[in-house]
């Protein structure tokens, strides 16, 4: 049997990923992804969501369908008119399927204009009681009812940069506690016991290894993460300590990406522990690293005064975007 299953996967949930593997237990399955010109995230990409969600799947296949909203009525409304409008529309889709599932009266009147079986699913949402609206209503609270897929999209990541001794590996770890959020060590500090002493081929074992624990963390403990240090600061040592450009790769360059980039300034008290650059040093290594995000064109926010102060003000630029996201659906 052939069957078909539709929405607006806004976003696709744990709900959404149910209903089509109760689909697939009939047959094989066609999902229409129906996006309306309006809303914020495109139909292709809430495509890729379930086709990563089902990528082992053989007998699944998504496609979009875009529309306007003046042009089509509220799907979610169980009335013959509106049933009668958008079975046109899925008889243009789906010419050889013999079913469809819902978890909607509308699924009954479908099936009839379109002469095909229709299997109800969850109609009391018994099974998960969530939907997408809700959802929308706080992405962050409704977290484990999103599929991984969905999560690594809605994830955010923080990363503090600045230079040598100014307190981005404490205040990874202690915000990473504050928030309950995932935490990126530097993977330099492990690699290079010596800041004053390493080869110009670390450098590459060190971007490499850091943009795996990037992309290895557990998105179903946190939808935050913070990063101490990236790809940047790497770049940077490579042209200070070398004076060579470092090639990285895109996909190392693209798994570094961040939504919030936050810079301790070199006015914090300076700790050498034998193994960091000299006073001097490090404040012209703050210079290099200044001169690379300028030329990546990467926007930083600043974290200057006491400890305290600098902690305090990264809580508050954390929070911030944190409320930003929550309310993407509504801007």
């Amino acid at each position: 049997m052939k069957g078909f299953v539709f929405g607006k996967f806004y976003p696709f949930h744990t709900g959404h990923q149910k209903m089509i593997e109760f689909a697939l237990e009939k047959g094989s399955v066609t999902v229409l992804v129906c996006e309306e010109e309006k809303e914020k995230i495109d139909g292709n990409i809430r495509k890729e969501w379930i086709k990563e969600t089902f990528r082992n799947n053989k007998n699944l296949k998504v496609k979009v369908f875009k529309y306007k909203e003046a042009d089509f009525p509220n799907t979610s409304v169980s009335d013959w008119e509106v049933s009668k409008i958008w079975s046109q529309v899925f008889r243009e889709y789906f010419k050889d399927e013999d079913f469809l599932v819902t978890s909607e009266e509308y699924g009954e009147m479908l099936s009839v204009m379109m002469d095909i079986d229709h299997f109800m699913f969850d109609e009391n949402r018994e099974n998960i009681r969530i939907s997408a609206s809700e959802i929308r209503e706080n992405i962050f609270k409704y977290w484990n009812y999103l599929p991984l897929a969905v999560q690594k999209y809605f994830a955010l990541k923080v990363v503090f940069l600045g230079t040598e001794s100014t307190g981005k590996t404490v205040m990874t770890n202690n915000l990473s506690e504050y928030f309950k959020a995932n935490k990126v060590s530097e993977a330099g500090r492990d690699l290079i016991s010596d800041s004053k002493q390493f080869a110009f081929e670390d450098l590459e074992k060190v971007y490499t290894t850091h943009a795996g624990q990037i992309e290895n963390v557990n998105y179903e403990k946190s939808f935050l993460t913070l990063i101490d240090t990236d790809i940047h600061i790497t770049k940077s040592y490579s042209e200070f300590i070398f004076g060579k450009k470092l090639s990285v790769p895109n996909e190392i360059i693209e798994k570094n990406k961040a939504d919030l980039y936050l810079y301790s300034t070199k006015d914090a008290e300076y700790i050498q522990d034998g193994t960091r650059l000299e006073f001097e040093e490090r404040n012209q290594l703050d210079e290099s690293h200044r001169k690379i995000l300028k030329e990546e064109k990467i926007d930083f926010l600043e974290l200057s005064g006491s400890w305290l102060e600098r902690e305090k003000r990264a809580i508050h630029f954390i929070e911030n975007l944190i409320l930003k996201r929550q309310v993407m659906f509504k801007n």
